[in-house]
């Protein structure tokens, strides 16, 4: 099988020749590939959509009363963040699209970027196949189902659990829906390969990286969908900017109806390094196959960092051969209140400017592949990513289950190999059943990885089992999801039991993958008490503590290869009863709906970043009731100066990214600013009379 899509073409010589069309939709931007050897064609206004039903009936159904809707869209808008249970079940989409009788693209594929979790796609009431999978890029081959006029396109999406499919658990909404947007591409016969787990059918390893030189080997899937065989000529050219650097060509037939592979590879001397966000410099790999004419039958774009990556177990990660410090953040998918993960690009955008303020160097893409945006922002900013499969918490021993979770593995590294930011893939998160079944799923998802990709290193991250257990054990390096001082523990045990499992396993690279603690600006203690994690009550306080005392334990371990907190965002698990809000983990350091940054967020951006910055903390709680409090500040400046209504508190030095004053408010109206160099932050706080 080709890929995870079951498809049923049964080719047909007229319905073949009726596919030459030049659609009547409004073209999306789509620039990896080159415009004038494939179309690529938005599809996402104007459907209708209805939800439940069985096949029968939605094929015959009159859709005139159904809801009209613009994709992305997920069913599970309203009811995946509010904590009363969601709707997990089918629903339907369809759209008519009219094609015009003529075009010199004789090929029409249709590519979902992400649709959850079950997808089928029928065509002029034809069943065209089906993908199991919610968040990986899929394509369909629609040439053999469209006619020259009208073509009626229906899809029928379902996020019900099933054993068969990957993620049976996990502490977030899995929403279904057509999520991510949709669109139409047509090619000539000759094409890169469409059905290559939905990757671009290109994939560059770099097989030696250094300063002094770069070797590169480009494998190039193509193929020939027409009659007859066909001699095709490939080229690839590395350019660093409008300069081409590398030039690298091969000649062979394509048999019709077959896929053929044409190898190439070549050295560049003295490359100029992708090196994180110091200088995340990117070539453009342009490939392209021609006919002997020299004609262009397809050709694409690919943004290419050249770096070496290698994680130790005592020097963390070796960036082009030095350690590199992986500041890191989990992050979900973007979601947005309302919307769920149905969001722009811009979104997105707005999210990654978030956390490049902040100062990551590394992001942890939970729990399952997330869309291209991410990775090309991550490629851009030059920030390291860890991507997974959604084997979340539990196993199956359904063997369609494995089966499923490897495909979605093939798809993760096909789609995603060639992005420089992406350094490790993550093969599985928590799963608590140490038996048979997992340890064979894990062992087989570690063989797969390295046979998909044998320059990556895999990792998996622990929880609740020690390092030295079975879980841990399937992987190149581990993580641990550790919450000391929030569900179990005191703060200071975080240090102690990492270097313990330090001892246990010295040769085993370790990372923390998870850390962190709830939060609700709307929930001020100052100074804070511990909350229960499962309470109504969590203040923005403690959270901040919580990671004051992790960091600086964490930052005293140099041989962690990265540490990645729990998390950037809050973000939806309808399950959960707590904090300020029913449906919504609060651990982020930013709020659901983007408007807060919390206090915590910039207790990092203050250890994480240069740029001159002075925080005071608590400034939400405007309130008080006690005159005499500790004004804390947060900041990466080396002396700070604090004034109370404009009396001058003292200067203090910002040892450790933070400096406290003890301080006595007055009655009514109390404004306190600081500064520091260039620097300055101010705050207003009321005391209440007794």
């Amino acid at each position: 099988m080709r890929s995870s899509i079951k498809s049923q073409l049964g080719l047909s010589i007229a319905a073949y020749a009726l596919s030459l069309f030049a659609c009547l939709l409004t073209a999306a931007s789509y620039p990896a590939f080159a415009h004038e050897v494939r179309d690529v064609l938005a599809i996402n206004a104007n459907w209708t959509f209805q939800r439940g039903g069985t096949p029968g009936e939605m094929l015959a159904a009159d859709p005139s009363g159904w809801q009209g809707v613009n994709l992305p869209h997920t069913y599970n808008a309203v009811d995946g963040d509010d904590g009363s249970g969601y709707y997990r079940g089918p629903a339907w989409y369809r759209k008519t699209i009219s094609l015009p009788a003529a075009s010199e693209f004789t090929r029409t594929f249709i590519e979902f970027d992400g649709a959850a979790v079950v997808t089928d796609l029928w065509v002029n009431g034809a069943h065209v196949g089906q993908h199991k999978g919610g968040y990986a890029r899929f394509r369909f081959d629609l040439t053999p189902y469209l006619r020259a006029s009208e073509n009626q396109l229906l899809v029928r999406t379902d996020n019900s659990a099933s054993l068969q499919v990957a993620p049976l658990g996990g502490d977030f909404t899995v929403y279904g829906g057509i999520y991510r947007p949709v669109r139409l591409i047509r090619t000539h016969d000759i094409h890169f390969d469409m059905l290559d787990y939905g990757s671009s059918g290109i994939e560059i390893r770099q097989t030696e990286v250094s300063a002094r030189q770069a070797k590169l080997a480009y494998k190039v899937r193509v193929s020939n969908d027409g009659w007859t065989d066909r001699a095709v000529r490939v080229r690839v050219h590395l350019k660093d900017g409008r300069k081409t650097v590398l030039s690298l060509e091969t000649s062979l037939t394509v048999q019709a109806g077959t896929v053929a592979v044409a190898d190439l590879a070549g050295e560049l001397i003295a490359p100029h390094l992708w090196n994180g966000v110091i200088d995340p410099h990117l070539y453009q790999s342009e490939v392209t196959v021609e006919d002997n004419a020299r004609s262009r039958l397809d050709s694409a774009t690919i943004a290419t960092g050249l770096r070496s990556i290698v994680i130790s177990p005592d020097q963390g990660v070796l960036l082009n051969g030095r350690p590199y410090n992986v500041h890191g953040v989990n992050i979900h998918q973007t979601m947005l209140p309302g919307r769920g993960p149905a969001v722009t690009d811009a979104n997105i955008d707005s999210d990654f400017h978030a956390l490049e303020d902040l100062g990551v160097t590394g992001l942890r893409f939970a729990h399952y592949q997330h869309p291209q945006r991410d990775y090309d922002l991550a490629d851009d900013k030059g920030i390291l990513v860890w991507t997974e499969v959604p084997f979340v918490a539990k196993a199956s021993p359904d063997t369609g289950f494995e089966a499923n979770l490897q495909d979605q593995l093939r798809e993760l590294v096909r789609q995603n190999r060639n992005h420089p930011s992406v350094f490790v893939w993550g093969l599985g998160n928590e799963i608590y059943s140490v038996d048979a079944d997992s340890a064979r799923l894990l062992d087989g998802l570690q063989a797969l990885a390295h046979k998909e990709d044998p320059d990556r290193q895999t990792t998996y991250a622990n929880c609740c089992a020690p390092i030295d257990g079975p879980q841990a054990s399937h992987t190149d390096t581990v993580g641990s999801n550790v919450y000391y001082g929030w569900y179990d523990g005191q703060f200071d045990d975080l240090g102690p039991w990492l270097d313990a499992n330090h001892a246990k396993r010295p040769a085993m690279p370790e990372a923390v993958s998870e850390y962190g603690a709830g939060a609700s600006p709307f929930h001020q203690e100052d100074p804070p008490t511990r909350p229960q994690p499962g309470s109504h009550w969590h203040p923005e306080q403690y959270q901040g503590l919580y990671h004051e005392r992790a960091w600086v334990q964490i930052a005293q371990k140099p041989w962690l290869w990265a540490s990645f907190i729990w998390c950037g965002f809050d973000f939806p698990s309808d399950g959960r009863n707590e904090g300020d809000h029913a449906g919504i983990n609060d651990k982020g350091l930013i709020t659901y709906d983007r408007r807060t940054r919390k206090d915590a967020y910039f207790w990092y951006k203050a250890n994480w970043t240069t740029q001159p910055m002075l925080y005071i903390t608590s400034r939400r709680a405007v309130t008080r009731h006690t005159a005499d409090v500790a004004v804390k500040v947060y900041g990466n400046v080396d002396k700070a100066r604090l004034r109370l209504n404009g009396r001058d508190l003292g200067e203090k030095a910002l040892g450790n990214h933070m400096a406290i004053w003890n301080v006595h408010l007055t009655p009514g109206k109390n404004t306190l600013s600081v500064e520091g160099g260039t620097t300055t932050d101010t705050v207003t706080w009321m005391l209440m009379s007794k």
